[in-house]
């Protein structure tokens, strides 16, 4: 493959030893939260003393495309492209719908797998460890290897998932001696999807170490929530950093309310997070408050799972479910600020407690209150209870949360549904940046 350089930003470097190279797989076009994260560091880093170099792929097969976050890029960062091989574009040929949900996380329910569905699955997780990704490291790393030695840089940012990202660091690390930091949005191995790629008992060994490897190699490893930091120290001594997700000074304006009583769930809506709890409540109050039915609207964006509908049509749901697929991150961000409750809805199991969703942030910046369902210990539910933005269910919990999608109902009659939310600020893109430089400067 050709060393060519593809810039997107003419501006020159800062001297050396401020140079960060970042290296992540989701990058506008890209839509989605994977995105968010790095292209909002990216923004604020110059502002801390550092010039971001950000490496994404030329040609990356994103399941989710948002053409207007290519606007969000800041003129001060620097972007370097290489082509990358996926065999997504090879599998849509059988199957583009299947592929493209499998490669945004979309996995359906075992008992409903079709015979294709097993087999997509089974070779996702057996022949490509980590990850689809995986055939980007090795030229990856013969191009970063002459680039970083040529503009004398001396930290890396990998940033997985795609974890393959990872491995690109570990060889760089050892051919180059820099610094090293990796970057977990979500865990590797106890990540929500991972039990369902019907892995061999081989697979699920490998994946094992490769995790430990990165995790025994890195300088200093980022992680965005607490558990998964207690579950990473488990497995190394290295330093851990936990930088969570955030919220940034966007450019939509305030809305106006929706007319109807809207519970909005704005993200992927994945089959494991199929609350029977809350369409069990709706029915329940639909049958017990007579002008309930005139004012109700379940308001889905982004990417629902076949299950999630199903089940929403068992419940004679339909008529008040308004399903817009996805839209637009601006957008999106109008639809929080306009709606009535933000849902906020994590599987139910021990792995996803480490999970806090990139999306709370914006949430709670919304002025609109949250009802949020998960697991017991949840990560996201002390944030939620400790900035007074909403209130978090357990699954076990339906009279409860019954009784304050209720509460919440009254204050919409009233003209009084809001949030007061308090401690927000310590969540601000910029703010977490200067954390991230602070660390970055303390490994100089």
């Amino acid at each position: 493959m050709e060393n060519k350089i593809r810039t997107e930003s003419n501006d020159p470097l800062k001297p050396s030893d401020s140079k960060v190279l970042i290296i992540t797989y989701y990058w506008p076009p890209a839509g989605g939260p994977g995105v968010q994260r790095w292209l909002k560091f990216a923004k604020y880093l110059p502002d801390f003393g550092f010039q971001p170099i950000v490496y994404v792929p030329e040609n990356p097969t994103y399941p989710i495309v948002d053409n207007k976050l290519v606007a969000e890029v800041s003129d001060n960062v620097t972007v370097i492209k290489q082509p990358i091989f996926e065999p997504y574009q090879l599998a849509s040929f059988f199957s583009k719908n299947k592929t493209k949900k499998i490669s945004s996380g979309i996995i359906p329910n075992k008992k409903k797998q079709s015979f294709l569905d097993k087999v997509f699955l089974w070779i996702r997780g057996n022949l490509f460890i980590p990850d689809a990704r995986k055939y980007w490291v090795k030229p990856s790393v013969t191009f970063l290897e002459q680039y970083i030695a040529e503009h004398s840089i001396k930290t890396i940012i990998t940033s997985g998932p795609p974890h393959s990202l990872h491995l690109i660091g570990l060889q760089l690390q050892k051919k180059l001696g820099v610094k090293w930091f990796a970057d977990f949005r979500d865990p590797w191995t106890t990540i929500g999807y991972h039990k369902s790629l019907r892995l061999s008992t081989y697979a699920a060994k490998k994946h094992k170490k490769l995790e430990y490897q990165v995790l025994n190699a890195a300088d200093t490893i980022i992680v965005t929530s607490k558990t998964t930091k207690t579950e990473f120290q488990a497995i190394t001594t290295k330093p851990i950093k936990v930088i969570t997700n955030g919220y940034d000074n966007e450019a939509v304006g305030n809305q106006k309310l929706d007319i109807a009583f809207t519970l909005a769930h704005i993200g992927s809506f994945l089959s494991e997070r199929n609350p029977a709890i809350l369409w069990e409540s709706l029915v329940e109050i639909l049958a017990e408050v007579p002008n309930f039915k005139s004012h109700l609207e379940i308001k889905l964006i982004g990417a629902v799972s076949q299950e999630v509908l199903e089940t929403i049509s068992s419940y004679k749901l339909d008529s008040y479910l308004n399903n817009l697929g996805y839209i637009s991150h601006e957008e999106a961000i109008a639809h929080q600020k306009k709606s009535q409750v933000l849902l906020l809805i994590e599987i139910d199991s021990a792995d996803t407690k480490s999970i806090i969703p990139g999306k709370l942030f914006e949430y709670m910046v919304s002025n609109r209150p949250i009802v949020a369902i998960g697991p017991e210990d949840s990560d996201f539910a002390e944030i939620i209870t400790s900035t007074n933005t909403g209130v978090f269910f357990r699954y076990t919990e339906k009279e409860r949360l019954k009784n304050k999608i209720l509460d919440f109902y009254n204050q919409y009659l009233e003209g009084k549904l809001q949030s007061n939310a308090v401690g927000l600020q310590q969540y601000s893109r910029k703010n977490l940046t200067k954390e991230l430089a602070s660390l970055l400067n303390s490994n100089q």
